[in-house]
C-alpha cells in the first residue's frame, strides 16, 4: 500500500539536500521497517536509491513502489552481508552510480544469555555489524571524498555506551559504530563528507516486534528515528533520536555510577527476554 511521507528537513532545504548527498543514496538492511523508512524519505527528497538487504522478494517491491511514487531509479540488490564478498558485489554494483549517501542499516541481534549462544551467531552479529559497515565505509569514503561531498549514516544504538545482559555481544558491536562514526566525522568533515552515528532505542520494527519482549522499553518509531537523523546530519558526529531517550542516556551516562547503571540495564533486558 503506497503511502507519502514528509521530508526529513524543511522542504525549501530539498534542494541542498540532493546537491549534497545526491544523486544516488545506498541503503543496507532496506526491506522493510526502519530501512524501508529511510529510503522512503530520501526518495522523497528526489534521492536514486540502491536498496539491499537479503530478500530480492520485498526489495523488488519496495523498489517498485517508490520508483512509482516518488518517480525516482531503483535498483534492488539480494545480498547477505555477513559474506565478504556480498561487500564486494555491492561495491562493483554500484560504481557507475554517483552515490553521495551511505547508510548502513543493516544488522544482526542475537537476544538471550551469551554462553548459550551459538558461537556463530555472535560471529554473525560482528560480520554484519562491525565488518561490513567498516568496509563500506573504506570504500564509499574514498568515493565521497573523491568527489569532495557526501555522507555516511551509520546505526549504532541506545545500548551503545552500556554493558547490556542479554545482548552483550550485540550492544558491542553497536559500540564500534558509534565510536567509528565519531572518529570519521572528525576525519572526513574538513573533505566535504558528513558522518553520523545514530543512536536510537528499540524501534517499532517488524524484526523488533518478532523478538517478542514481554514489555516495550523506549520504543520509537522508525518515521521519527530518520527525520530526526537526517536533519542533524553534518551538524554533530552522534545523535540519539527522542528527547525522552536523550534526557535517559544524560542521567544513565552523568548522573549514575556505571556499575549501578550495567545492572539498571540488565534488570531490565531480563524483565524483557528472560523465560
Amino acid at each position: 500500500m503506497s503511502r507519502s511521507v514528509t521530508p526529513a528537513v524543511l522542504s525549501r532545504e530539498d534542494e541542498r539536500f540532493r546537491r549534497r548527498y545526491g544523486s544516488w543514496a545506498v541503503v543496507a538492511g532496506a526491506s522493510e521497517g526502519l530501512g524501508a523508512t529511510w529510503a522512503e524519505h530520501l526518495a522523497a527528497f528526489g534521492l536514486n536509491v540502491v536498496l539491499v538487504a537479503r530478500r530480492q522478494a520485498m526489495l523488488d517491491d519496495l523498489a517498485e513502489r517508490l520508483a512509482k511514487q516518488y518517480e525516482i531509479q531503483t535498483r534492488a540488490l539480494a545480498l547477505d552481508l555477513a559474506e565478504p564478498e556480498a561487500l564486494d558485489a555491492l561495491v562493483a554494483a554500484t560504481q557507475d552510480l554517483d552515490v553521495g549517501l551511505l547508510i548502513y542499516n543493516a544488522a544482526r541481534s542475537a537476544i538471550g544469555p551469551f554462553l548459550a549462544t551459538p558461537l556463530e551467531d555472535h560471529l554473525t552479529e560482528i560480520a554484519v555489524n562491525v565488518r561490513a559497515p567498516m568496509t563500506l565505509s573504506h570504500a564509499f569514503g574514498q568515493r565521497f571524498v573523491a568527489r569532495g561531498r557526501g555522507g555516511i549514516i551509520l546505526l549504532s544504538s541506545l545500548s551503545a555506551t552500556i554493558g547490556s545482559a542479554y545482548i552483550a555481544d550485540y550492544a558491542a558491536t553497536k559500540a564500534y559504530n558509534l565510536i567509528l562514526g565519531e572518529g570519521l566525522w572528525e576525519e572526513l568533515r574538513t573533505q566535504g563528507v558528513d558522518v553520523l552515528a545514530c543512536c536510537p532505542s528499540a524501534v517499532s520494527t517488524p524484526n523488533y516486534l518478532a523478538s517478542a519482549p514481554k514489555r516495550q522499553q523506549a520504543v520509537v518509531t522508525p518515521e521519527l528515528v530518520v527525520k530526526q537523523t537526517l536533519g542533524q546530519l553534518g551538524r554533530r558526529p552522534s545523535f540519539i533520536p527522542g528527547a525522552g531517550n536523550q534526557f535517559f542516556a544524560f542521567i544513565l551516562r552523568r548522573l549514575l555510577p556505571r556499575r549501578m547503571v550495567t545492572r539498571i540495564m540488565g534488570n531490565v533486558m531480563r524483565g524483557m527476554y528472560a523465560k
